[in-house]
């Protein structure tokens, strides 16, 4: 075994210095809890047909981050400071909308990943709004859903708006948390 010779470490150390393979993560990540979710050990059959799929919404660009965006006038988006979500707001919108679905309806739900098995009803849509608006200092969620039932397609705009105290990671992620349960309560109601 060779010996690295002392240049090569101080070349090194001062390298490690200049390096960064990406921005500094916050000290905690957002997420979105169910506020109604399936007990554990829940079973349910259904007939072909009836299960309800659940499709990843889609998202304009200034959504398909895991930062959380500010609405500071018509035409101007910052993002709030030290927040960033686990993973894109339409992952988890998806997940928790399949969730209370599935609580409200008593219908088994699929994801995109088991569409094949027998999709039933197909739920998705275009994720318009999640974030804060800055001059009402509220948290915004508007969903513009659509169900699909064999040719029948339905659609309907949902929206919910949590005021906040203040625009920070921890009362923002709370904020929406509650504004994306209220529209996926709503949906669920919807696609009963």
């Amino acid at each position: 075994m060779t010996k690295a010779s002392p240049l090569v470490v101080l070349a090194a150390l001062a390298l490690s210095g200049c390096i960064s393979f990406g921005a500094k993560p916050p000290a905690q990540l957002l997420t979105l809890t169910a506020a109604q979710s399936v007990p554990p050990g829940t079973a349910n059959n259904v007939a072909p047909g009836e299960a309800i799929t659940v499709l990843w919404p889609t998202l304009p660009a200034d959504l398909n981050t895991n930062r959380v965006p500010v609405q500071s006038g018509p035409t101007s988006v910052a993002y709030v400071k030290d927040a960033q979500w686990t993973e894109t707001p339409n992952k988890l919108f998806a997940r928790l909308l399949g969730e209370v679905i599935e609580a409200r309806t008593g219908r088994p739900v699929l994801s995109g990943r088991q569409f094949a098995i027998d999709p039933g009803a197909r739920v998705t849509g275009q994720l318009l709004r999640f974030g804060i608006d800055a001059p009402s200092n509220t948290a915004v969620v508007t969903f513009d859903a659509a169900v699909a039932r064999g040719t029948d397609v339905r659609t309907k705009r949902f929206e919910a708006k949590v005021p906040i105290s203040e625009i920070k990671a921890e009362p923002v992620g709370a904020a929406l948390n509650q504004a994306a349960n209220q529209v996926a309560t709503e949906v669920a109601d919807w696609v009963k």
